[in-house]
Formats: C-alpha cells, sequence, structure tokens
C-alpha cells in the first residue's frame, strides 16, 4: 500500500549506539518493489535487535532547513500513515539530520508563489498531518538537537514527548510574518503551558533556548548537546527503549485514555478509562506480567 516508504540501512544510524556501545540499533531491510522516493527527504526506519519496537522518522532537507514543502508534507504523511496500523511498533521518534535545525517550519519561498485560494488547502493538509502525529498508537517523541520553528514547533508539540538540546531554539514565530500558527499551536502550546503564557509567546513570536522550554513545562528533557549535535535523539532513544519494554497494548491504551481523558470533564474521562482497562484485561501479556512477577524474572511482552 505505501510502495514508496523506503526503509533503509543509513549510515547515521551507526551512531545510534548510547550509553552501551554494544547496543547498536539496526534497520530492517525494506520489502522488494519498494522505492527510494524518501531517501532525501524524510526517511523512515525501523530498528532490529533489542530496538526492534522502535521506528524513526528522519527529517532530511537541508538546502531548505527542513522546511515543509508540498512534497515534504506528502512524505511525512506517508510515513505517518504506514505506521498506524503497525502493531509491532512500540515507539516512535521524530528527528532530523540536518545539522543544527529540527524543522523551520513553511517553505515560504514555495508558499509566496502559492496563489491564495491554495495556501488554506495546504495548511488543512498539513494541520491533518501534524495532528497524525497525535493519534498514533504508539508514544511519539520528538528529538530537537536544532532549531524548531513555527511548523517544526507545532511538529514537536504533537508528539506525547520532547526532549531537547540546551541550545536549541524553538518558538511560534508566526505572527512576525503577520499570519497565526495554522497547524495545532494555537491549540496545543496553551494546553501545555498554560494560556497566558502560551498567549505571550505567540503574540511576540518570542523564540526560546531549550534550557528555558524545560524550565516552563514545553519540553520533558534537556540535554547538553554533544559533539556529533545529536544529544537529543540519544536520549529520545533511551526513553523510548524504556517505553518498549513495557507491555505495548497497556501503552498504547494509556495514551488513549490520557489524551481523551484530558479534553473531557473528569466523570467522562473516568468512565472512558474504564473502557481503556477493560482492553487490557484478556490479554496474554497481562497474564505475562503477572507470571514474571512471580517468577521474578523480567517479562516478555509480545503486544498480544
Amino acid at each position: 500500500m505505501f510502495s514508496n516508504i523506503q526503509v533503509t540501512k543509513l549510515t547515521f544510524l551507526s551512531r545510534f549506539a548510547l550509553v552501551n556501545q554494544n547496543r547498536m540499533c539496526h534497520v530492517s531491510p525494506t520489502s522488494q518493489g519498494s522505492h527510494h522516493l524518501l531517501k532525501d527527504e524524510v526517511h523512515l526506519d525501523r530498528c532490529e535487535g533489542d530496538n526492534s519496537g522502535i521506528a524513526v522518522i528522519s527529517l532530511n532537507r537541508p538546502k531548505a532547513k527542513n522546511a515543509i514543502s508540498a512534497r515534504f508534507l506528502h512524505l511525512f504523511t506517508e510515513a505517518i500513515e504506514s505506521l498506524k496500523h503497525d502493531k509491532t511498533v512500540r515507539a516512535v521518534v521524530v528527528r532530523s539530520v540536518v545539522p543544527g535545525i529540527f524543522c523551520a517550519g513553511a517553505d515560504l519561498k514555495e508558499r509566496a508563489k502559492m496563489a491564495p485560494s491554495d495556501v488554506g488547502p495546504f495548511v488543512s493538509k498539513l494541520r491533518a498531518m501534524v495532528s497524525g502525529l497525535t493519534s498514533l498508537p504508539a508514544p511519539v517523541i520528538a528529538a530537537l538537537d536544532g532549531a524548531a520553528m513555527g511548523g517544526g514547533l507545532e511538529i514537536a508539540l504533537a508528539c506525547d514527548l520532547r526532549i531537547a538540546a540546551s541550545s536549541t531554539k524553538m518558538g511560534l514565530v508566526e505572527a512576525k510574518l503577520a499570519i497565526l500558527p495554522g497547524a495545532g499551536g494555537s491549540q496545543r502550546l496553551p494546553r501545555l503551558i498554560g494560556i497566558p503564557l502560551a498567549k505571550e509567546l505567540i503574540f511576540t513570536g518570542r523564540v526560546i533556548d531549550g534550557k528555558d522550554a524545560h524550565k516552563i513545562g514545553l519540553v520533558n528533557h534537556v540535554v547538553d548537546q554533544n559533539q556529533d549535535g545529536d544529544a537529543a535523539y540519544h536520549r529520545a532513544v533511551e526513553l523510548a527503549e524504556e517505553i518498549s519494554r513495557n507491555g505495548p497494548v497497556a501503552v498504547r491504551m494509556a495514551k488513549l485514555a490520557i489524551n481523551y481523558g484530558s479534553e473531557v470533564d473528569l466523570a467522562t474521562g473516568l468512565a472512558f478509562e474504564e473502557t481503556c482497562y477493560a482492553q487490557v484485561i484478556p490479554t496474554k501479556d497481562r497474564l505475562e506480567g503477572l507470571q514474571a512477577f512471580k517468577e521474578k524474572r523480567t517479562p516478555k511482552y509480545l503486544g498480544e
């Protein structure tokens, strides 16, 4: 169905090792008939071995600082679609392989050539793509090793968790271009850090660094950047590993309960939590967890 999603063995993944240099992330080969349509802008990689439950979406449009063009948007959307029903994926990391940049936001050169009647539909597609990240069943982690501006920060806001290097710059800067955040930023940022502070950041278009972002709760963790410029990515993979060791059905249900429950009153949220909990009761994983606890061993969850 997604024949142009190329899952490749990439040299940058040789740096996927974390504290233990022997723990490497190996990318599984793609199915026959796939094409290399993602190789210059978006990579979708699935890891093997101990990290087999981790998928990585990598942004790679260096000449345009990962700016969101129509093609970039299309490929990113296809990557998300290919993960939507993949139950083997337990965590997703979104990162950039362009040094110093996560995503610069909209491709303004392309936008300047659009007819006014085309801008609205494009932004609607962008909003849908960003919301697609939120809707993925598995937790999604944004690794911010470089600047995330406008739509780039909106992509990060749509993820469940965010890791930033201390030197990373980020901001919803749309007001400086006489527009407003159109891919969910005006809605997700207030829900994350509170309405008054979100208004201040959006009204001023202020840019902050990773340390300040951590202070206000915009990112979960802040890390000092390393010489390779991928410290946030390494921390994101560590977090993805920690998540992937748990029962995948339970994690998916927890994400669903939190996402839905946070938008409704408490009574409705509690009722939805009960519904989600009912989904894990008949699973083999729940029984495996109990058995592993009894036998004092590490559980082996299969997502069943």
